[in-house]
């Protein structure tokens, strides 16, 4: 039991550091991912404040 803790918390350990070395990288790649989605409709997003154009819609009446 003590070497599998052992074995997740240096995994655990391991992904932490990965994420942190490479931060803007992976925030690059994450956006460039969301992007490029199929189902996401760029004229539903308002980019300057990530509000669907029905929520300011809902807000006005």
């Amino acid at each position: 039991m003590k070497r599998a803790v052992t074995v997740f918390g240096a995994l655990a350990l391991g992904w932490l550091a990965i994420e942190i070395a490479f931060k803007p990288f992976l925030d690059k790649a994450r956006a460039a991912m969301d992007k490029s989605d199929p189902a996401r409709d760029p004229d539903d997003v308002d980019e300057d404040n990530k509000k669907l154009p029905s929520d300011a819609d809902a807000s006005d009446a």
